[in-house]
């Protein structure tokens, strides 16, 4: 009497269908950290605000502000902030997103590649949000802002952004084997960054020596290669855009085999070890 009702649909119907898993997904994620959309943002941009002024403060009375690009300073400070944030922010999410044996997984449209994916895109929104509203702020209360190519500076986000969940996508593929093991490396790696990320210092006032050392970390291209597209003044010569993107099109590659493989082996009873 009963029947299940079959209904075909073509691949642009199954895609939609897909985006709007994504979307709701994505809406959960950003309000997730506060029930309140509005407070979350404004949390993340006391954060942000927060790390300019230590920063800004630590220049100063280290008397490196002579080290920096001719400039703005505060606009100097603050590319390597922002960068720094999406790429250590989206890390976290990814890696804290829903795993295979979450509950979540027990609806139907809920797939792992949909949890990856909206915490992904969650994390993206709350950054290039918080810091246009930072630039905003600065903007009108205290000099104009002036990018030498502005949509290059946004091509480097963007870049931090999926280099950032290159990197949470491999924790995460690891995290159901070893969940204490990534967390104290995932929070090893947030803290090295606040050195290795090479904001405080620009790579070609370092010597060799120093700026072997750091070349390594795709964060330190990226965020080296946007004060180039920032500063008219600035011109890097010790790192480049390609590196970065090669660097985590493969680490993108290894996260999503080893996802695959951990999706195929996973146990709930694995909830246990955590």
């Amino acid at each position: 009497m009963f029947q299940a009702d079959f209904r075909s649909t073509t691949t642009g119907q199954s895609a939609l269908g897909i985006l709007d898993v994504i979307y709701h997904a994505t809406v959960r994620s950003v309000r997730k950290s506060h029930a309140n959309a509005l407070i979350g943002l404004l949390v993340n941009m006391v954060q942000t605000m927060i790390l300019v002024m230590v920063f800004y403060v630590m220049f100063s009375i280290l008397g490196l502000r002579g080290n920096a690009i001719r400039g703005d300073f505060l606009i100097y400070i603050m590319s390597g902030i922002f960068l720094y944030m999406t790429h250590t922010k989206t890390m976290g999410a990814v890696a804290g997103s829903e795993g295979p044996a979450s509950p979540m997984m027990q609806h139907a449209p809920m797939t792992t590649f949909v949890s990856i994916t909206s915490s992904a895109l969650g994390a993206l929104y709350i950054q290039v949000l918080s810091a246009v509203c930072v630039l905003f702020i600065y903007h009108v209360a205290v000099s104009p802002v002036e990018f030498d190519q502005p949509m290059a500076v946004l091509g480097m986000l963007l870049l931090a952004w999926y280099s950032g969940a290159a990197v949470g996508l491999v924790f995460l593929a690891l995290k159901p084997w070893f969940p204490q093991f990534v967390a104290i490396v995932s929070t090893i790696y947030a803290r090295a960054n606040m050195l290795a990320s090479g904001k405080m210092f620009v790579a070609n006032t370092l010597p060799f020596y120093i700026l072997k050392m750091f070349d390594w970390n795709p964060l330190f291209h990226i965020i080296d290669q946007a004060r180039g597209f920032a500063f008219i003044n600035y011109n890097p010569h010790y790192s480049t855009v390609s590196y970065p993107l090669i660097v985590a099109t493969t680490l993108l590659m290894v996260g999503l085999m080893g996802e695959s493989y951990t999706r195929k082996h996973v146990s709930i009873s694995w909830q246990a070890r955590r």
